[in-house]
């Protein structure tokens, strides 16, 4: 749906454009500018500081208040006093939540979240659920949510399920 890989056939309309059609280059920059990601592993980069993780796609873009708005963003999450932590200083919970400081700093209009709580216990699931969903009202994006949880597929406000690549 975000263009990360193409479909094999048929096309993707994302923000107004027909994704299918253009090239990596300019399907980055509309996911750059308009787009968050919240992915089941983290990929956070482990000799940053959980406030550089945050700052790195606005520094990519040269955004000169990268530093507020990820300290800003970090406060959102809850974890203002973790940021000069390293990512492998954080627990699970944590690192996700990082992970979506750094998918809303740049106040994203669609933001796609996969399995964002697969590989939390819980107590954190439940947490990094109840910040997703409040974010989303917070910042007003749209949330996509991909899970195998039925119970938090359940708090979105439509459900569509796929079975066998097949949208049921």
């Amino acid at each position: 749906m975000a263009g990360l890989d193409l479909p094999t056939s048929g096309t993707v309309t994302l923000m107004g454009s027909q994704i299918t059609i253009l090239d990596e280059d300019k399907r980055a920059q509309i996911r750059g500018k308009d787009v968050g990601f919240v992915f089941q592993s983290f990929h956070l980069m482990p000799r940053l500081t959980a406030l550089d993780n945050v700052m790195l796609p606005l520094e990519i873009s040269g955004d000169p208040y990268s530093m507020d708005k990820a300290q800003e963003a970090l406060k959102q999450v809850g974890l203002s006093k973790r940021a000069k932590h390293f990512a492998t200083q954080l627990s699970g919970g944590e690192k996700q939540r990082v992970a979506i400081a750094r998918s809303i700093v740049n106040k994203p209009k669609i933001l796609f979240a996969d399995e964002p709580t697969g590989n939390l216990d819980k107590k954190s699931s439940g947490s990094i659920t109840d910040l997703l969903f409040s974010l989303n009202e917070l910042i007003n994006t749209t949330l996509v949510l991909v899970t195998h949880d039925l119970s938090l597929a359940e708090k979105c406000d439509e459900v569509y399920e796929l079975d066998e690549g097949r949208l049921l």
